[in-house]
Order: structure tokens, then sequence, then C-alpha cells
């Protein structure tokens, strides 16, 4: 006997977002991560400014994000992509003006968007007024970073063995025979926080941008600001490899917390709920969470999800951690696979279809987890990572320094495309300032828009049915379920609704018992198999390079299998499901 799948729900393109004045908002947004730099160019130049980014934001709308966070766009010589500040109160020429950023905020605002803008307090750059004045050998100044004398005869040894984590010493002697402090690169000085100064200073620059309206700030090495008493050596070699691995006297210091708790009360004193977000490496999810205690910060980004590979076990252990920690200290969890500092997901998880085919179901499992989700521009497009540039374009430091991290960031950074033709696919009247590959145009919003088996469409569809299903977005467990070896199966309820994922981990198809009525398959297309939403979708199926999919077959042999009742259905290779029961 043969039975077909009921139909999903198809997602209405004018499905009303989710309200990001709710109380809570942040428990469980979806955010949108804008590189600046990398997402629209207004004026040709080759390089994103703000102007581009209010011009899309249309975009994250129709995708169904609450809120955008935008990367540094403040006064930089951009040494490392503007995490190097010069002036934390004004805006890069290259990026626009005061009067852009406002405007920026204003239509967030009107759209429904929250605005959520990066802060850099660990380090300023080597070009700000107070690092020049301390190089001039004003005291004052000096205070306020860290300046040791160097070991060795003369001082000609760094003072200790810590490394930067773009490669190489993390110390610079200067003309005097001192050496400063950079745990990045030499242009990024590594501040004191233990000055005064330092403090206010930083509460200052977060007034006068909570004044201008954003939302909150997501913390740039949230874990970094204070260093171990005595500056004491690792006694090891290649440290960046430690870093989230264990507690490192520069990295994850308990005196950081104190910092982040006069963050919270600085963000109280305002109306409309702003938040703090860390950015946190840290060695379990135990040390993660005391960034978000009640008292602390809102959201801690989630790097174990991030680093887990494409593993059952890995990936439902992570889960449960992470739960775990987060719900002991009553903070939502935070859910994310890519960044503008990581290898994009669909090739991380492997090269060409079968990477495409992971990241999909990928996404659809980060959006059923409870808590708040992260979305990189792009990878809502299944843009693959760049990974032939020209040695002679790349701008990482890491790359140009050589033994740090592994100096791939800007594949990740190469900017998006949006229409299908043009000089740089959309992304501006001019070129772009990483060159694009050739195949860009086939993977932008413009084609993929409409086509039911495109990434697109996929993440529209499942963030439409996140805000519409009352058992998605905020919550504090999942109940794991039965299923065979490579798959992960959990429900979750609310108000009287149901909810099941399932995730295909293996390279082969699966047999389980069907828990519920389709609502989304990441292999199938959205909303039908013609994208009408009358004809059911099979829980099979092959992504096909680009993100699409055949027809399916329509019926599934009857069988015995695991799972709680209903007829039998195979799970595709690498593929998730959501079902409704």
């Amino acid at each position: 006997m043969v039975h077909e799948l009921t139909s999903p729900v198809p997602a209405p393109a004018d499905a009303p977002r989710a309200s990001s004045s709710r109380p809570g908002w942040w428990r469980d947004a979806v955010i949108y991560q804008v590189y600046v730099r990398s997402f629209a160019d207004s004026d040709g130049d080759g390089i994103g400014d703000l102007r581009g980014a209010r011009e899309r934001l249309p975009h994250l709308v129709r995708l169904g994000a609450d809120a955008v966070w935008l990367t540094p766009f403040y006064a930089s010589p951009q040494a490392d992509g503007g995490y190097d500040v010069a002036d934390y109160r004004a805006v890069d020429p290259v990026f626009g003006d005061l009067a852009d950023a406002d405007d920026l905020v204003r239509t967030a605002h009107e759209l429904g968007l929250r605005v959520i803008v990066d802060i850099v307090p660990n380090h300023t750059s080597d070009q700000h007024p107070w690092f020049r004045a301390a190089l001039s050998g004003d005291p004052a100044y000096r205070d306020r970073y860290l300046f040791r004398p160097g070991k060795g005869p003369g001082g000609e040894l760094p003072p200790n063995d810590w490394e930067s984590v773009f490669g190489g010493p993390a110390w610079t002697r200067v003309a005097d025979g001192t050496w400063y402090l950079h745990l990045f690169a030499p242009e990024q000085p590594d501040l004191n926080w233990d000055h005064d100064e330092v403090r206010a200073e930083f509460d200052s620059v977060m007034r006068f941008w909570l004044d201008l309206g954003v939302d909150g700030f997501r913390i740039d090495v949230a874990h970094g600001m204070v260093k171990a008493a005595g500056l004491p050596d690792i006694g090891h070699r290649e440290q960046v490899r430690l870093i989230g691995s264990q507690q490192l006297p520069f990295f994850d210091q308990d005196g950081v917390h104190e910092i982040h708790r006069s963050w919270r009360r600085l963000l109280d004193r305002y109306d409309g709920e702003r938040v703090g977000v860390a950015e946190a490496w840290a060695p379990s999810a135990e040390r993660l969470a005391l960034y978000v205690r009640p008292d602390e910060l809102h959201q801690a980004f989630n790097f174990q999800f991030l680093n887990c590979s494409w593993d059952a076990d890995c990936l439902r252990r992570v889960i449960d951690d992470s739960l775990r920690a987060t719900t002991s200290v009553g903070a939502p969890t935070t859910w994310v696979l890519s960044n503008h500092d990581v290898v994009r997901h669909s090739t991380r998880y492997g090269d060409g279809e079968a990477g495409l085919r992971r990241a999909r179901a990928a996404a659809l499992l980060m959006l059923a987890l409870p808590g708040s989700a992260y979305v990189y521009q792009g990878e809502e497009l299944g843009l693959p990572e760049v990974t032939e540039l020209p040695d002679e374009v790349r701008q990482d430091p890491a790359f140009l320094r050589g033994d740090g991290q592994d100096g791939l960031r800007d594949g990740c950074r190469v900017p998006i495309p949006w229409t299908v033709e043009g000089p740089s696919y959309g992304f501006g009247s001019g070129g772009s300032w990483l060159p694009q590959p050739a195949t860009w145009g086939a993977l932008s919003v413009e084609a993929q828009t409409g086509d039911p088996s495109s990434a697109l469409e996929l993440y529209r569809a499942a963030l439409a049915l996140r805000r519409a299903h009352p058992a998605l977005g905020a919550g504090e467990s999942v109940e794991w379920l039965p299923s065979p070896g490579g798959v992960l199966s959990f429900r979750r309820h609310a108000d009287d609704a149901t909810f099941v994922c399932t995730v295909n981990l293996t390279p082969d198809p699966v047999a389980i018992r069907a828990p519920g009525r389709m609502l989304l398959s990441s292999t199938g297309p959205v909303g039908g198999g013609d994208g009408d939403g009358r004809h059911p979708v099979p829980a099979g199926g092959v992504a096909a390079p680009g993100g699409k999919v055949p027809s399916p077959t329509r019926g599934f042999a009857d069988g015995s299998g695991p799972g709680d009742g209903g007829h039998t259905v195979l799970l595709a290779p690498d593929s998730c499901v959501w079902w409704a029961s």
C-alpha cells in the first residue's frame, strides 16, 4: 500500500512579522548580520556603505528577520576591516556619515527592525588620539594601554610569551624600548581596563549610540578586556588553537564580568529593552553562561554549535549542553552557523552538493531550536566560501601575518549578489572590493526569488513558519525522540500545538515513521512540488547544484520503522524535515 504525504503549509509572502517591540524580544529573535563593506554599495566605489545597507533593509523584512546587526562603520584606518577604531563617535567616510547612520536606524525602526551595532572595547586603532599621545610619551595616556618593559639584556625580548591571534608575538616594541600588548594586529593596541578613564569613555560611547536610537551592542572580544594579574607566560606555542578550549591569562578572565554588569545597568536605564550580545569564546557551555546571568548581558554567541561537525552525536551533545547551561541562568540560547570570521558553513560541511544539502538542513535545525538565531548575510542564498581569491587582493591581517588564524576570512566577506547581471551583480554600480565569482549571478536574490527550490525561499518559508507556529521560537528545552543511528528527532510543545524536527545526518536515505503532517523539508520545493502548495512533498529528494531539487516522487511504500505511528517515509541523505502533529 502506498501513502502520500499531506501538503506542506505554504509561506505567504505577506505574512506579518513578529513585533520587535514585544517584551523580551531578544529571546527568540532572528538577527541578520550585515558585514557593511560587503552588503550594498550606494556610491559605486566598490565598498558597501550605510546608505546601501539602508536601501536593502526591505530584504531583511521579507526574509523575516527581527533585527539587523551591523559590523563596525566607525572612523578607522581599516587595518582589520574596521575593528581598529580611531574614533568611536564618528562614521568612517568610506561608509557615510552620522546622518547616514541616523537615517538607517530610523528606517529600520519604521520597518519594524531593531538595530544592533558592534562596539570594540578590547583595543583601539594605533591611530586613536589616546594611543598617539601614549607613543609621544604622555604617561596619562600610556597608562590607558598595556605598556611593559621587555625581558633579556636591554629589554630586547617581549615581556611574556603571548602570541597574537593573527600570528607572531602579541607585543610590539616602540622607540623608547618598551613594548605594548596587542592580542590582534600591531595596529590594534589593547586597552588597560583597570584604568577608570577607559571605563568612563566606553560608558560615554555607549550612551552616544543609545541616544541616537540603536537597540543594543554586539560586544567584540567580550571575553578579552581583563588580563590575568602579572601577565603570566602560557608556556605553549600555537596559542590560537587553545582559544575556546581552555581559560587563558588573556581571555575569559573572571574580571570581565564586572564590566558586563556595569554595561547591563547602563542598558537598563534606557527604554525599549536595549540589549548586549557577547562575542565570547569560552571553553565550555557553563563558562559561556556566565556572560548571560540575569545581571549581565542578554545573549552570548554559541560558538560550540558553530564549531560542531556534521555529526548527530556532536550536535545533540552541544544542543543539550547549551540549553542546560543557559537555562540554569534564565537566559536564551543562541544559535549561529556562519559569520564574518569563519568559513561559510555550506563549504565547511563539505564540497559542492553535499555541503549545500547539509547547509540547508542545518539551517532548518538551527531555526527549530529554542532561542535566538543569527543569520549571516548570504547564507540565505546558500553562498559558498570563495576559496580562490588571489593573494594580492586579500586583506585579512591574519593572512598577511601568516601563522595565527587560518587567514581565510576574506572568502566569507566577498560582496553578496543581488541581481543576475551587472558589474557587481547588483552590489553597486561599480566593481567590488573583493572579486566575485562568475557563478554569483545565478545565486543572487533576483535569481532565487520566486524559485520554490531555492535556498532563499527555503529561509523565507522557515522564518514565516517559525513566527506562525506556537511551539517554535523561545523556549528552554527539546524532547528527544527515539530515532535511528545518525538521525536526530525532537519534539516541542506550546499552546496545544506540537512540532517535530527530524534531521538525517547520514549519506543514505533513512526510513522513519512520519510523526505527523509535514510542514517543510530542506530538500523539497517550498509550497509544493510545483510551488503552488497543492501537491504533496515527500521527505526525500536530493539537492541539485544551486540549492534546487528535482520533482519528487509522491509516494512511499508502507513498512515498519521507528517512530510514534503513521506511515513510513524516507528521509533523504543530509536533510531536515519539520512536522506538525
